[in-house]
């Protein structure tokens, strides 16, 4: 279902996030990841001057070469445009991000090594949602039709984490039978 007509509006900010993930030659993985925002009008910044509408205000990039397990091998990020000029500064420190696992605690993990002023708050959002999303996305349907026919012998991660992956619903009782809660 289609979300309502909006009410009469005026456009103002744009954030575009783009992700794509890689199988590279050597079996690692490189999942990047762009971040861009811009504005519907011109404006006075401080550090780079007169920003015209549709120039990016932010634009950063990040990649994560990662394992089969998800394991950060390496990490790297580069800040195009940023509305302060020490924004780049700090992109170096998403190296120290290697040997994280994108798993249970990544948010918690990666906030413990990038939050605050140890990190950026817009490479660190792409890094634990979008970019952490496109890796599982990636490698783990590749990793499945690797082992199509065996059935899992442990309760796979995703059961439980929303509507569709109810440990009581359709689809856990069909993909994975034998950890399907049946309603009481």
């Amino acid at each position: 279902m289609p979300i309502s007509k909006p009410a009469e509006r005026d456009h103002i900010h744009t954030r575009a996030i783009q992700c794509a993930g890689y199988k590279r030659k050597d079996g690692l993985w490189d999942i990047d990841g762009y971040l861009t925002d811009t504005k519907s009008y011109t404006f006075e910044n401080l550090d780079r001057g007169n920003i015209p509408s549709g120039d990016p205000i932010h634009h950063m990039v990040m990649r994560i070469t990662v394992d089969d397990n998800l394991t950060i091998q390496s990490a790297e990020a580069s800040t195009e445009y940023s509305p302060y000029s020490i924004c780049g500064a700090i992109t170096d420190s998403f190296s120290k991000l290697k040997g994280l696992q994108i798993g249970p605690g990544w948010r918690r993990k990666v906030n413990e090594i990038m939050g605050g002023t140890a990190g950026c708050t817009h490479l660190r959002d792409l890094l634990v949602g979008p970019l952490a999303v496109t890796a599982y996305q990636t490698i783990i349907p590749m990793r499945k039709s690797d082992s199509q026919n065996k059935p899992p012998k442990r309760r796979p991660a995703i059961i439980g984490t929303c509507h569709a992956y109810a440990s009581d619903g359709p689809i856990v009782k069909r993909q994975w039978p034998s950890f399907y809660d049946a309603p009481e």
